[in-house]
C-alpha cells in the first residue's frame, strides 16, 4: 500500500509539473534556430540566417558577439564544438583549446608554493583557442566571409548599450582589474569614480579589440584581392592572429604583466578537427567531445543508468534523485582520475571507461539504500584487455582518510559554477551545431593593446600525478576541462542539441536535461526550466586550492517535498537548497515528424533564442 501512495505520489508531481506552463516559451521554427547567452547576440546569429548564411555561420557569428559582450567569456578563451554535416550523415569534434606555455610546469607553480595553477592573471593563461576556432569552424563548414560573420561582433566593439549583468561584474572584479593596465584601461572606463565600470545601458567601447577584428577581415580580404578561394582567405586571418602582428603584440602583452605565452607556443598551436565519442542509450546515440573535456562522463553515467529501470521509479523521486546522483559520483570520480589530453602519452583508457560491461560492474556499487561514500575511480583496463599501470595512485586515493563534511560557502559555489554561454544553431539543410564557447572570463587580464582577454584554463591541470596521471600540467599540453556541449542522434538522424554553462555542473545538469525528455517526454522548455539536483562529491575543475569533494553534499530544489528530502537525508545526503538548481541550459530538438524545431531556453540569466 505503502509503495502505491509513493507513486501516486510521484505520478501526482509528474502530471502537475507537466501541467504547468513554462516561465518563457518554446521556440518553434521551420528554417532556423539561433540561441545562446545573450538577446544580442542570438539577434547576430539570426541576422547572418537571414542573410543566407547556415548553422555554421550563425553559430561562429554569435560566438564573436558573445565574446565580445564579456558573457562569462572573451577573445582570448577556448572554444569546443559538435557540427552534424549533414552532407556526410557524420558528426565532428572541434577542438579550440589552448595548450600550456612554454615553462608552465608542474615544477614551476610548485616553487610558487601552489597546489594547482592560478585562477587568474598571466599565469592562469593557455595560448587562446577562439579565433581559430571560430575560423577554422567558418572556414571548413561555413558559406559566408570571416567579415560577413564578424560584422556583428565589430559592431558591438565599436560600441553597444552595455547591460546590467556584465557592467556589474566589472564593477565588483576592478580590485583585481586594476593590477593589470590594459584591463584597466577598457573595463573601468569612469576610473577614479564610485563606480568605475559601466552603468547599464551605457555605449560601451572597445577600440582596441575592434582594430584586432578589423586586423583579421583585412587579412581575409587582402587574401581574397590576390586570388586565393573563401577558405584560403579565411585562414590568411587565422595566421595573422597567430603568426603575424597580433601574435606579437598579444605575446608583449601578456609578458610585460608576467605571463609565459611566447611566439612560438601561438604559431605552434592549432585547432585540432576530432571524431568524438558516443554511446547509445535506448537506441539514442549520444555524442561527446573527447576526453580532454568531462564530456565522456555524462556517457558513463547513461551506461550506467541503462542498467537500472529510471521511468517506473517516478519523475524526481527520492530513488530516482538517489540512482541518478550515485551514477554521476562513479562516472566523475572516474573523471577525475582518467581524463586527460589525447595527444600526450599516457593513453587514457576510453575505451573500457566507455565499455557496457565496465558500466554493468560500477552499477553493481550502487546500494539503493544509501550513499557510496567516498566514491573511487574505478579500473576500466581489463574491459580493454590491458592491465592498470596506475594502481599505486589508486591505492592512495583508496587509503585516503574519508574527508571530513565541510559546509558549502558562496566561494565554494562560485568554483563549482563558474560560467560560460552555450550557443545552439540548426538550419533546414541540416546543419546543427553545438558549442561551450568559455575562458577569459571576468576579471580578466587583457594582452597588450589586442583587447583580448586571455584564458584562466590553466587552472584545470593538476601538479602531481597522484590525483591524475593525465592531466599534470606541462608545455604543448591542453588541459582536462569542463566545457561539455552534446548531439543525439535518432534513426540516422539529429534529435537533440544542447549544452549549458556551469563549471563541474553541467554534464550534471545535461544528464538530467536528456533524462527529463527521452525518459519523461518533457518538451525542451519544459526540460530546460525541471529542477536538478547537483552533486558535490566530486573534486573541482576550477577554483582556488581547496577542491576537494564535499561527501553526501546534494543541491535539490527548494520545491522539493518534505518526504523526498527525508528520504534523502536517511540515505546519507546531507542537502541544500536553492530555486535555481540548473544553470542555463540551451537545446533544440528536431520534430521529425513535423519537420520543425523546437527551442528550448533556460529561464535563468540572460540566455534568449531566436527561431524561423
Amino acid at each position: 500500500m505503502r509503495r502505491f501512495l509513493v507513486l501516486s505520489m510521484n505520478l501526482c508531481l509528474f502530471l502537475s509539473l507537466q501541467a504547468q506552463q513554462t516561465q518563457k516559451p518554446p521556440l518553434h521554427g521551420k528554417n532556423w534556430m539561433a540561441i545562446t547567452g545573450k538577446p544580442l547576440a542570438a539577434t547576430a546569429g539570426a541576422a547572418i540566417f537571414q542573410k543566407g548564411g547556415n548553422a555554421v555561420d550563425a553559430a561562429c557569428a554569435m560566438i564573436a558577439a558573445t565574446c565580445t559582450m564579456w558573457d562569462v567569456l572573451s577573445w582570448g578563451g577556448e572554444t569546443q564544438a559538435l557540427i552534424y554535416n549533414p552532407h556526410t550523415g557524420k558528426v565532428i569534434g572541434i577542438n579550440a583549446l589552448g595548450m600550456a606555455p612554454t615553462g608552465a610546469t608542474a615544477d614551476f607553480f610548485k616553487n610558487k608554493g601552489m597546489h594547482y595553477p592560478p585562477e587568474y592573471g598571466p599565469l592562469a593563461a593557455v595560448t587562446p583557442g577562439t579565433p581559430g576556432g571560430i575560423c577554422t569552424m567558418l572556414a571548413e563548414y561555413g558559406t559566408m566571409s570571416l567579415k560577413e560573420v564578424l560584422t556583428p561582433a565589430m559592431q558591438m566593439a565599436a560600441g553597444y548599450p552595455i547591460e546590467a549583468q556584465t557592467a556589474n561584474s566589472m564593477e565588483r572584479g576592478k580590485a583585481q582589474i586594476k593590477q593589470w593596465p590594459y584591463s584597466k584601461a577598457v573595463l573601468l572606463p569612469h576610473a577614479g569614480q564610485e563606480r568605475e565600470a559601466p552603468e547599464a545601458g551605457e555605449i560601451f567601447k572597445q577600440t582596441d579589440l575592434l582594430e584586432t577584428l578589423r586586423k583579421m577581415v583585412e587579412a581575409e580580404q587582402q587574401a581574397l584581392k590576390k586570388g586565393k578561394n573563401r577558405k584560403e582567405a579565411i585562414y590568411a586571418a587565422y595566421a595573422r592572429f597567430y603568426t603575424g602582428d597580433i601574435a606579437k603584440e598579444f605575446v608583449r602583452g601578456c609578458k610585460e604583466q608576467g605571463g609565459l605565452i611566447t611566439e612560438e607556443d601561438l604559431a605552434k598551436w592549432k585547432v585540432q578537427i576530432e571524431e568524438p565519442v558516443s554511446v547509445n542509450y535506448k537506441g539514442i546515440e549520444v555524442y561527446k567531445l573527447q576526453q580532454w573535456t568531462q564530456g565522456p562522463a555524462m556517457l558513463q553515467a547513461l551506461n550506467i543508468l541503462e542498467n537500472f529501470d529510471l521511468k517506473s521509479m517516478g519523475y524526481n523521486s527520492a530513488r530516482y534523485i538517489h540512482t541518478v546522483t550515485q551514477a554521476m559520483q562513479l562516472a566523475f570520480a572516474d573523471r577525475d582520475f582518467y581524463y586527460g589530453d589525447p595527444y600526450f602519452a599516457p593513453a587514457e583508457p576510453l575505451k573500457g571507461l566507455l565499455s557496457k560491461e565496465y558500466a554493468k560492474e560500477r552499477a553493481r556499487l550502487i546500494d539503493p539504500a544509501k550513499n557510496l561514500s567516498p566514491a573511487l575511480p574505478g579500473d576500466p583496463y581489463p574491459f580493454e584487455g590491458k592491465s592498470n599501470p596506475f594502481t599505486n595512485y589508486l591505492s592512495k586515493w583508496n587509503t585516503s582518510k574519508p574527508l571530513a563534511y565541510s559546509p558549502v560557502d558562496e566561494k565554494y559555489l562560485e568554483q563549482v559554477w563558474r560560467g560560460t554561454t552555450s550557443v545552439e544553431a540548426a538550419d533546414s539543410a541540416g546543419w546543427v551545431v553545438s558549442v561551450t564557447p568559455s575562458g577569459g572570463w571576468l576579471p580578466a587580464c587583457i594582452a597588450g593593446h589586442t583587447g583580448v582577454g586571455m584564458s584562466q584554463r590553466m587552472q584545470s591541470f593538476v601538479l602531481d600525478s597522484v590525483f591524475n596521471p593525465f592531466n599534470v600540467v606541462e608545455p604543448g599540453k591542453r588541459p582536462r576541462v569542463t566545457l561539455t556541449p552534446t548531439l543525439a542522434m535518432k534513426d540516422g538522424k539529429p534529435y537533440l542539441s544542447f549544452a549549458v554553462q556551469g563549471g563541474d555542473t553541467q554534464d550534471q545538469n545535461l544528464l538530467q536535461f536528456f533524462l527529463d525528455v527521452t525518459e519523461f517526454g518533457m518538451t525542451v522548455q519544459e526540460a530546460v526550466e525541471a529542477p536538478n539536483v547537483n552533486t558535490y562529491q566530486l573534486y573541482l575543475s576550477l577554483g582556488g586550492e581547496d577542491r576537494k569533494p564535499k561527501p553526501g553534499s546534494l543541491l535539490v530544489n527548494s520545491n522539493t517535498p518534505d518526504w523526498i528530502r527525508r528520504e534523502l537525508i536517511k540515505m546519507g545526503y546531507k542537502l541544500t537548497y536553492e530555486d535555481r538548481t540548473s544553470g542555463p541550459v540551451n537545446a533544440i530538438y528536431f520534430d521529425s515528424r513535423h519537420g520543425t524545431l523546437w527551442g528550448g531556453s533556460s529561464n535563468h540569466g540572460e540566455d534568449y533564442g531566436v527561431g524561423w
